[in-house]
């Protein structure tokens, strides 16, 4: 399996995504391929704090960040019967090595004052990326957008 919706998201994703409040946002999240749990394991997590409790790391490599989606739009196709949630693609500038298995997109409701047991899970896909130590390490997102409700 590649990209898939886990299955608290399901449903919501497009809700999310509108970003409603002031201090919500869309969060990615890379991940450690070394411990990284099957898709089917990774469907049922509800949060980051339950992605990480199992063998699944967040990437720990120098230069990581967690990255804030921007320019997220949401588009409305009446003639597919569909809705394509869209952003720019998050990128990551290493310095140290360690591969990667898996990127996440996250909704935190509270940029503020929430944790990662606060950050809920919309989406998961492969970024089979070896021992990445220098430039820049970027994730592109479908030219249809990293979800679809349908």
């Amino acid at each position: 399996m590649s990209a898939f919706i886990p299955n608290i998201a399901k449903g919501k994703v497009a809700q999310l995504a509108t970003l409603p409040a002031a201090n919500d946002a869309i969060i990615w999240v890379a991940f450690a391929n070394a411990g990284l749990e099957a898709d089917s394991v990774l469907m049922d997590k509800t949060t980051l704090t339950a992605t990480v409790s199992g063998a699944t790391d967040e990437a720990t490599f120098t230069g990581y960040a967690r990255q804030t989606a921007t320019s997220v739009t949401v588009t409305v196709d009446n003639t597919n019967d569909r809705v394509d949630i869209d952003c720019a693609d998050p990128s990551f500038s290493p310095t140290s090595s360690q591969a990667l298995g898996k990127i996440g997109v996250f909704y935190d409701p509270d940029t503020t004052t929430g944790t990662d047991a606060d950050l809920i899970p919309l989406m998961f896909d492969d970024f089979q990326v070896t021992t990445p130590t220098s430039g820049t390490v970027g994730y592109t997102v479908a030219t249809a957008g990293f979800a679809r409700a349908a």
